[in-house]
């Protein structure tokens, strides 16, 4: 049975560690599929559509994915030239909160 290849992951200028584990939230950072952001409290499939549906109503949302960490900081991606503020604002009316960096 052969291994997978791995996904060659970039080292951030900061303090903080390395681009997997920043915990930038507003102002992620860009990858390649689109702008990465933390969300907290999220338990279950249900939260994850809350959250996808909510936040895929901003306008310049292509797509939301969230990969989802069970009572920790989940991960949400999104696609498209929406603002920041919005995908907080979108978060935040699903019942969620963005993580602080």
């Amino acid at each position: 049975m052969q291994t997978p290849p791995r996904t060659e992951l970039s080292l951030t200028a900061s303090s903080s560690g390395c681009g997997c584990c920043s915990t930038e939230a507003p102002s992620a950072p860009s990858t390649e599929a689109g702008v990465e952001y933390g969300v907290e409290g999220l338990t279950c499939g249900g939260c994850v559509a809350s959250v996808q549906r909510s936040v895929s109503t901003v306008e310049g949302v292509d797509s939301a994915t969230v990969d989802l960490v069970p009572g920790g900081v989940s991960r949400l991606v999104i696609t498209g030239s929406a603002e920041p503020s919005a995908i907080k604002d979108a978060v935040t009316s699903a019942g969620y909160s963005l993580a602080n960096s």
